[in-house]
């Protein structure tokens, strides 16, 4: 009987669990938000991209054993670099529904792919995504507000003592990170049923 560690996808399985990664990553809200923001710079959907290949490569050719745990690594850093924090445990999420998605593929069941990519994308709060912003982007960013003013003001004919009000108040204020918290009043379950973060089970390794 085949060791269930040795068993691979077939390859004439790859197009469609591609396809399932690229739509799961579609509906993750942290990481949709993190591209439309472009809170990784102007490459943040090339970098978006090169994460489902990443991860279609680490299922496909990795000879060692698959862990979550070791997923969850990979989605983690590159929402890093895209700037971005994830404490709402959607992470974790993706990441078992991926390597759900994956074991359903490799006993040949591909209903769970077929039905995600036919249902609608669920309404998720954004809760506990944030940029990442350095302290030295902060002081540049006050920088140019307090440029700005006193350029507005001079522009107005304004004195130069509330240019330097404004510069004073500009310097002494640090601008805060965008946070986005949940909405109370957001659904608590999708209907597809992996959206929402449920209980975590056993960590353990999957094949």
């Amino acid at each position: 009987m085949e060791d269930p560690a040795n068993r691979r996808l077939p390859a004439d399985a790859f197009p469609l669990f591609q396809g399932g990664i690229k739509c799961v990553l579609s509906r993750w809200s942290a990481l949709q938000l993190a591209v439309e923001n472009e809170w990784g710079g102007r490459d943040s959907l090339r970098k978006s991209e090169l994460l489902c290949s990443d991860i279609f490569t680490w299922f496909t050719q990795n000879k060692e054993t698959l862990y979550v745990d070791d997923l969850e690594i990979i989605l983690n850093e590159a929402m890093l670099s895209l700037n971005t924090e994830v404490d709402d445990g959607s992470i974790e999420e993706v990441a078992d529904k991926m390597i759900d998605m994956y074991e359903d593929c490799l006993d040949g069941n591909y209903e769970s792919i077929e039905n995600l990519m036919q249902s609608q994308p669920p309404r998720v709060a954004h809760s506990h995504v944030s940029q990442v912003v350095s302290d030295d982007e902060e002081e540049e960013d006050d920088d140019d507000d307090a440029k700005n003013a006193r350029d507005a003001m001079r522009n107005d004919g304004s004195s130069d003592m509330m240019v330097d009000a404004i510069e004073y108040q500009s310097n002494s204020t640090s601008q805060p990170k965008r946070v986005y918290q949940p909405n109370p009043e957001a659904t608590a379950e999708a209907e597809d049923g992996w959206v929402q973060v449920t209980s975590r089970r056993n960590r353990g390794n999957r094949n």
